[in-house]
């Protein structure tokens, strides 16, 4: 799918459990499973997936959650420890039309 999800809460909340769920079935190894996963919103435009501590990643696990996920995004893998590593995914979202126009609020 390439086209960008909007930015709801139940778009949010939809990917955040979509990747739970698809996680089982792309991880056999247990690489991102149970691992700390920080999902964040960047300024209102896009959203960040964060897994840390991952002892290692093999490219068909990347695409496994690329997969699960959907949609455009973006990915990073980068050194945490001599042991370890990080890996980002970042999806854009388009805006939500209900709130298109309005200030974020704080």
């Amino acid at each position: 799918m390439s086209e960008r999800l909007a930015l709801t809460s139940e778009a949010l909340t939809e990917l955040q459990r979509h990747v739970a769920d698809g996680l089982a079935k792309i991880d056999p190894h247990h690489r991102l499973l149970g691992r700390q996963i920080r999902y964040r919103i960047i300024d209102g435009q896009a959203f960040e997936i964060t897994f840390r501590d991952v002892p290692g990643i093999a490219e068909a696990e990347l695409l496994g959650l690329k997969r699960i996920i959907g949609t455009e995004c973006f990915c990073t893998v980068s050194p945490q420890t001599a042991e370890s590593v990080t890996v980002r995914l970042v999806v854009p979202f388009r805006p939500d039309p209900a709130t298109a126009g309005r200030a974020p609020a704080s």
